[in-house]
């Protein structure tokens, strides 16, 4: 293909991985961010699209990540991109979205492209990133060796994003392939936070203990550490859902689209190191916590 794929979200989170895998495939790949990447876009500035999608066939669709009520923003960008020839969409969703109420964004998203005749699209759903414990808003009490969370005894099956990475850059890669599919991307181990910081402090010979708070305080903590109330309460609720035994169960579809099994937990925290420094991307995005 001749046509350049554009990576919004592209300096961070999972797009600068998914770029860096585009390239791998021989793709022309150009990233999209406020700062730092290809070309400048910013979802609340309209003037900003237009160059971001000069040339544009197929798009990594990272929705915006300063506030929860973002489906209109993103339903006019996709209007734009469309009118400008942008041909397929993979979306990165949530795990679960599929089952959320109609009133929540990514819910709303996915139904508004599903819905396009004009536009083929590839949905990603991935289960809490592993990265969260090495970098980003939990790494801080990972590295304290105490993380506190309202997940009480939920389990989940936690995703490495470099494998959703990969996932990603198929699915850019082979449009037509992976048109109409939404995929639910997840680790191979369902484990509790319990569980999984027992792996990672016998892993890395960093101790962290977990302890289970209530949403209250979480929520309480969040506030006072400046997060906005919405995103603070969205963030709540996606720990108090796996309390209540909804967390994302294993998967196969990694494998399924990439040959390959997922990495384990185990093996991310054996390459995180003994302090925990793990990778360097930060996911803060709370669909992806």
């Amino acid at each position: 293909m001749n046509d350049t794929v554009l990576i919004l979200g592209g300096t961070g989170k999972t797009g600068r991985l998914v770029a860096a895998e585009l390239r791998q495939l021989g793709e022309s790949v150009r990233t999209a961010a406020r700062s730092g990447a290809d070309v400048a876009f910013d979802w609340y500035d309209p003037a900003t699209y237009a160059g971001a999608l000069q040339n544009v066939k197929r798009v990594y669709l990272v929705p915006p990540a300063q506030d929860v009520a973002f489906a209109d923003i993103v339903a006019g960008w996709v209007d734009t991109a469309i009118s400008l020839g942008v041909a397929h969409v993979t979306l990165l969703s949530a795990f679960g979205i599929d089952r959320a109420p109609g009133d929540v964004a990514l819910s709303a998203v996915e139904r508004d492209l599903a819905g396009r005749a004009d536009l083929g699209w590839s949905v990603l759903r991935p289960a809490h990133f592993m990265q969260n414990f090495t970098s980003g808003p939990l790494a801080t009490q990972v590295q304290a060796g105490s993380l506190e969370l309202p997940a009480g005894n939920g389990r989940e099956a936690f995703v490495d994003t470099r494998d959703v990475a990969v996932v990603a850059a198929r699915t850019a890669h082979d449009p037509e392939r992976h048109r109409g599919c939404a995929y639910d991307l997840t680790g191979p181990e369902f484990l509790s936070y319990a569980e999984a910081m027992a792996t990672f402090s016998a892993t890395t010979g960093h101790t962290v203990v977990y302890r289970p708070v209530t949403a209250d305080t979480f929520l309480s903590q969040l506030l006072k550490a400046g997060a906005p109330r919405p995103v603070a309460q969205m963030l709540t609720s996606l720990f108090e859902t796996i309390a209540a035994g909804h967390g994302a169960r294993p998967t196969d579809s990694v494998a399924a689209v990439t040959g390959v099994a997922p990495r384990s937990l185990r093996e991310f925290a054996r390459e995180s190191g003994p302090a925990g420094a793990g990778s360097p991307v930060a996911v803060t995005h709370g669909n992806t916590l």
